[in-house]
């Protein structure tokens, strides 16, 4: 005997729901559950690796589908997926929060150093750093977001400060000294300079301000300047090492 399924009815299995209640309305959608996680931590960028369907519930586990109605009038463009609520279980959020722990501890690794030795700390280091200041992970903000974050807050415990980058630029006579006078504002260390039928110089940045140079560098010149990034690190050689 066959059982009768109303068409307005979805049936998933292996589901993670994300629910929100908006206007009066509760709404849910079927994620896979370790690709939601990584989807708000910003390390998936694939919508359709995350969703089971595009289909948005009432109730996922129903498989009772939200009307079109409800839909347009409670949400405009508010995300379900990232401001909704994630049903994980308590084992499953600390297991998430500790993997981005992590994480975050990597890219402050990464992109900073000990101003005065100039060379670069571990991730256990840093991590210990992170949790003598009891820095809390915040699972609906990126990892790259709250690394920033933790670089602020340890400035405060211990001598840290983001990498430099070492840039190579060569720009036309016409524009150097023009383009020298802007440029300026934006470089922390000049490292050699030379100026002859054309401006060469090597310089440290911080690598907050590489997408201004470059453009700037791209635009004044009509792309007759060069720019090439020598390092991603001030270290020392031998130094680039990370546990």
């Amino acid at each position: 005997m066959s059982i009768f399924t109303p068409t307005n009815q979805i049936r998933l299995t292996n589901v993670a729901v994300v629910r929100m209640k908006k206007a009066g309305k509760r709404f849910e959608i079927a994620c896979y559950k370790n690709k939601a996680m990584s989807w708000r931590s910003g390390a998936e960028k694939d919508l359709d690796e995350v969703l089971q369907t595009n289909t948005v519930f009432v109730n996922v586990s129903k498989g009772q589908v939200a009307k079109k109605d409800d839909l347009s009038s409670a949400f405009g463009t508010d995300d379900i997926l990232a401001k909704g609520e994630l049903q994980v279980s308590d084992k499953e959020r600390q297991s998430q929060l500790e993997q981005m722990f992590r994480d975050i501890a990597t890219i402050v690794a990464e992109k900073c150093v000990n101003p005065e030795t100039k060379r670069p700390y571990t991730v256990i280091l840093i991590e210990r750093a992170m949790k003598d200041i009891h820095f809390s992970v915040k699972a609906n903000k990126s990892t790259k977001q709250q690394a920033l974050e933790v670089i602020k807050q340890l400035k405060q415990s211990i001598q840290i400060q983001r990498a430099h980058m070492r840039l190579r630029f060569v720009l036309p006579a016409r524009d150097g000294k023009r383009l020298k006078e802007k440029l300026r504002p934006l470089i922390n260390t000049v490292e050699n300079e030379e100026f002859d039928d054309q401006l060469e110089m090597v310089c440290l940045i911080d690598p907050g301000c590489f997408r201004d140079i470059d453009e700037l560098i791209r635009c004044e010149t009509k792309g007759k300047g060069t720019l090439e990034v020598l390092s991603l690190k001030d270290v020392e050689e031998g130094d680039e090492k990370l546990e």
